[in-house]
C-alpha cells in the first residue's frame, strides 16, 4: 500500500538503485508491516539544475548525494512508528548503498484507505 518516490541527482549506478529500494522496502516491513511483495517505488534522476536542496537547514549538512524519498501510506500507523520508519531508513541505506543519514530526506504523506485503487478501476480498500 505504501507508494515510494524516491528522488536523487542522475549518475548513480543500477546497484546503488537498487540497494535504495531494497533497503526501503526492508524498513518498510520491519517498521510498517508492510505485506511481502507490496514494493510500488518510482526513482527518478535530476541533473544538477533541476535538484535543489538546503545544504544546512536545521544544521544537517547535506551532500549532493542526498535522496528526497516521500512515502504516501494510510494514516494507520502511530508516531512510534513513524520514528521507527525514519531510523531505519536511515540506517539501512547506510549500510547500503552507503548513504550518509544526513542525506537521508523522508516525507511522509497520509492518506484515507478509500484513496488507493490498485488497478482495474476498483477501490480495493473502500
Amino acid at each position: 500500500m505504501p507508494l515510494a518516490h524516491i528522488a536523487m541527482r542522475a549518475g548513480k549506478s543500477d546497484a546503488y538503485k537498487q540497494a535504495i529500494f531494497d533497503g526501503l522496502y526492508r524498513a518498510l516491513r520491519e517498521a510498517f508491516d508492510v505485506p511481502e511483495d507490496d514494493q510500488f517505488m518510482i526513482i527518478t534522476e535530476h541533473d544538477a539544475a533541476s535538484f535543489r536542496y538546503g545544504k544546512s537547514y536545521l544544521g544537517i549538512a547535506r551532500t549532493d548525494d542526498l535522496v528526497f524519498i516521500q512515502i504516501t501510506a494510510n494514516n494507520t500507523r502511530s508516531v512510534e512508528q513513524k520514528k521507527v520508519l525514519f531510523r531505519r531508513v536511515a540506517e539501512l541505506l547506510g549500510e547500503a548503498p552507503g548513504l550518509r543519514s544526513e542525506d537521508v530526506f523522508v516525507n511522509l504523506v497520509e492518506v484515507t484507505k478509500e484513496n488507493w485503487s490498485f488497478g482495474n478501476g476498483l477501490a480495493q480498500y473502500a
